[in-house]
């Protein structure tokens, strides 16, 4: 886990962007593709007034949340978390990890205070598009196969203790009405997920029953969304966490919150103590700056009208916006010469990776933006100024995503600070991030951090800590089901 602190970043990258800035404009000679260019810099501008409106709007619509369900954009879901890993815990434990198009299952043996995680091993599995569009028990069936495969290789430093059954957490990060530790009511799926029969089901009775039929005798002891895991995870080592934040191919955070700060859990007689609560803040949309390749592509989405926020900022869509606007600009001028590649027609079909690879391109030819159009895109030839045109597109979208981004978080900060009186800023807080685009892409994490320098100021920043934690939902939910094990459970009633 690496930790950085929050300030101005990568001052020669703005530098380089702003020089190709100036190339496009003098040397662009198609008659239209400039001025789709421009308006998309004026339509994906993110100025300060615009952050602060995003960031105070996060902050309301947080609150609205936590007092009564239905009340916001944020669902504001409990975790139904009421301690963290304390590092007293031991034993064998599994994790898996469902958030996107892959999943992940994991071990790990724990050794308490002294010895933490003796050891830990995981293996990731592709989920088949079938899959991923077909019926509750084929994809729950896929998991439980491959999970089975995993446990009859277990060996070595991993040893369950006599007596006991295996116990695993489930990393489900996809919006639940989490109805207990242990049981969850799935709203609806997202990322592309378009399962049938699932919605209103406890996924965890769908994952027991798949286990079952596998064969697999084994019990979920903790249901969490990744950034729950993830915030456990990262407090297991470092207790000044108090956030977590997913920016991969889909995107959510969760903080540590006042159980008296929750008006709709009042009736539960939580008046002291804390607790976890996912915001899903991927639905939000209050003042979000949009385009019409934006509209166009939710109007398309298997999900119209929702997850504006993630659909905004998260991997799974920054390449598809930048296609957009790229097959706008091939209709419209001759921005890749008199044809039009049939590719950049497919949806989906320039990833956020390819941005990324585009953007880090320093070379004077911009070589490697000419291979991946060749390549991805199917356009044989480009000219200098193209290339030009495309990297300055990505980087309109890239740089409008990290600082929303970086708005949210903010948002999330300032409404913690707001409601404990100044204790939370004034005292060095740690935000833990994981996900492939916050770890890959250094323009959209300089773009994310730069918007949080910005709003927070130098007082508050200076006691801002941003950690990568990599990997951290799986352990953190492994490290969760032994927090609530039942063998814990009973030794202690």
């Amino acid at each position: 886990m690496s930790a950085t602190a929050v300030g101005s970043p990568f001052p020669a990258a703005a530098a380089v962007a702003q020089r190709r800035r100036r190339a496009v404009q003098a040397r662009c000679s198609s008659a239209l593709a400039a001025p789709i260019l421009d308006d998309l810099r004026l339509r994906c501008a993110t100025p300060l007034p615009l952050l602060r409106h995003v960031a105070d709007a996060m902050a309301a619509d947080m609150r609205a949340g936590l007092a009564a369900d239905g009340a916001a954009e944020l669902k504001m879901i409990p975790s139904y978390v009421y301690s963290l890993p304390t590092g007293d815990e031991t034993g064998l434990f599994y994790a898996l990890d469902l958030g996107g198009t892959n999943f992940r299952v994991l071990r790990v043996q724990l050794g308490g205070k002294d010895r933490r995680v003796v050891d830990s091993e995981s293996e990731q599995v592709s989920i088949p598009k079938e899959i991923m569009h077909g019926t509750t028990e084929e994809l729950f069936d896929f998991i439980a196969a491959r999970l089975s495969r995993f446990v009859a290789t277990e060996g070595g430093n991993f040893r369950l203790q006599e007596g006991r059954k295996r116990e695993i957490g489930f990393t489900f990060s996809f919006p639940v009405k989490q109805t207990s530790i242990d049981s969850g009511i799935l709203i609806k799926w997202t990322k592309g997920f378009a399962v049938s029969g699932t919605a209103g089901k406890d996924v965890v009775a769908c994952l027991n029953a798949a286990m079952e039929r596998q064969g697999l005798d084994m019990r979920v002891s903790a249901l969490v969304n990744d950034t729950v895991g993830t915030l456990a995870g990262a407090h297991y080592w470092d207790e000044d966490v108090m956030v977590a934040v997913i920016l991969g191919t889909g995107t959510n955070a969760c903080y540590i919150e006042r159980s008296d700060s929750i008006p709709k859990l009042q009736h539960l007689g939580l008046v002291t103590g804390n607790t976890i609560i996912n915001t899903e803040w991927g639905a939000f949309s209050d003042g979000l700056p949009l385009t019409e390749f934006d509209r166009d592509m939710d109007a398309e989405s298997i999900n119209p009208g929702e997850q504006i926020f993630e659909k905004t900022i998260s991997g799974m869509y920054l390449g598809e916006i930048v296609r957009r606007v790229l097959a706008k600009m091939a209709q419209e001028s001759d921005l890749f010469g008199h044809s039009f590649a049939d590719k950049l027609a497919e949806p989906f079909v320039l990833r956020t990776p390819h941005l990324c690879a585009m953007q880090q391109d320093g070379s004077n030819d911009l070589g490697e933006v000419e291979l991946i159009l060749r390549d991805v895109i199917g356009v044989n030839r480009s000219s200098l100024v193209a290339r030009r045109v495309i990297v300055e597109v990505s980087d309109c979208i890239v740089k409008r995503g990290g600082r929303l981004a970086g708005a949210g978080i903010a948002g999330i900060l300032q409404k913690m600070e707001s409601d404990s009186s100044g204790l939370v800023l004034g005292r060095r807080t740690a935000v833990a991030m994981d996900g492939g685009l916050y770890e890959n892409y250094p323009q959209y994490r300089s773009y994310m951090t730069e918007a949080m320098a910005e709003l927070l100021g130098p007082r508050d920043l200076a006691h801002v800590v941003v950690e990568h934690t990599k990997d951290g939902s799986g352990i953190g939910a492994a490290l969760l089901a032994a927090a609530n094990s039942k063998y814990v459970a009973k030794s202690s009633a």
